[in-house]
This record gives structure tokens, sequence and C-alpha cells, in this order.
């Protein structure tokens, strides 16, 4: 197969390994009152998660949240919770197993709206992230993990779990990367107050 003429846009296609705004959901991972505070980096994680959330309630991306045995970890921490209130969060989740496989019902929805990739952020990203993303994997979808906004205590667990979700099949990218990727122009509605809330 020879390459279509690129003077001709009509007979270009997007990539199919690029995500869209209709088949794109965001897993919300364990962003806690007790939790945060202990993971390295933990400004510019909040950060990032803040971000992508913002982008998400711009996009009016599907949101699905989770929280792992709120009773002794706290609560979504409020600084997220406010954006989520402002956001299209489908389904919610409390559990005390790490995986979001225990919350199955709150991503019941996803499929009958053609949702098929799902990107991950949160803490901790050896541990519910990434048992998280290898059971969503496993139960069909295809799986994105910004690496800037998920977290450890422990550096060396971070990148270790990385590695190893990629490994395993998992994405890996960055919230800018996927907030762009959602746009897809920079004509797109929401694309300027995206950027400068990058910038």
């Amino acid at each position: 197969m020879s390459p279509s003429d690129p003077s001709n846009d009509s007979t270009w296609f997007r990539s199919p390994v690029l995500m869209t705004l209709g088949n794109s959901a965001l897993v919300v991972v364990d962003v806690q009152e007790k939790l945060m505070p202990a993971m390295a980096n933990e400004a510019r994680l909040s950060r990032k998660i803040q971000l992508m959330i913002k982008g998400c309630g711009l996009l009016n991306v599907p949101i699905v949240v989770t929280e792992q045995y709120p009773k002794g970890l706290g609560y979504t921490i409020p600084e997220v919770q406010l954006l989520l209130s402002n956001a299209n969060v489908i389904g919610k989740a409390e559990k005390t197993m790490f995986s979001v496989r225990a919350g199955a019902e709150a991503f019941g929805s996803l499929a009958d709206q053609g949702v098929t990739n799902l990107v991950l952020i949160g803490i901790e990203t050896h541990v519910c992230v990434a048992q998280s993303a290898l059971d969503l994997i496993a139960n069909g979808f295809e799986v994105y993990v910004c690496a800037d906004a998920v977290g450890s205590r422990n550096t060396i667990d971070h990148e270790t779990a990385l590695r190893r979700m990629e490994n395993s099949g998992v994405i890996p990218t960055t919230v800018e990367a996927v907030l762009f990727e959602w746009c897809e122009n920079a004509n797109h509605d929401s694309f300027t107050t995206i950027s400068q809330s990058i910038k």
C-alpha cells in the first residue's frame, strides 16, 4: 500500500490509536485526604490531577471516581471534589479492594456510550492504579496512564509500576498529551482555555 497524496486532505484519515472524545473516559483513582499528603512531589501531582479533571469538565469527558476505604483514608480532596462537581461524573465507587474491579458497577454505562479507552490518574501508582489498569485491560478496555498525574510515596515504586504497566499493555502518556489529543484541533472551542491552564 503506497501513501496517499498529502495534498489531498480527504484521503487522509486519523490514526485509530489516537483517542477521541467519543470513545474515552477518565478514571480518578483514590485521590484522598490521608493519602495525598504522603505522595512524592505532592504539589505538582495535585496540579496535574486538577488540570486533567478541569479539562475533562470543559470537554465533557465522562469520569469515574473511586475511593479506597474512605472511612479510614478520608474522602477525595476538596479541591478535586470541587472540580468534579462541575464535570460529567457518571460513576463513583467506594472500595476496599485495591483494584477498581471492586467498583465494576460504576463502569456499567461506559460500553453503552461507546467508550473503549480509559485514562487513569490518581494514587498510588504501584498499588491501586497498577492493579486497576491491569484489570481494566483484562476486561476489554484500552488503558492509558498519565505518568505525570499518578504518584506513590516512593519514587522507585512509581517508576517500577510504570514500567510494569507498559510491559503489560498499558499505554503511557501525560496530561497535556491527552487533553490535546482529545481537542485534536486548535480550533476546538475549549482549546484556548485548556492551553492557558497548562501554561
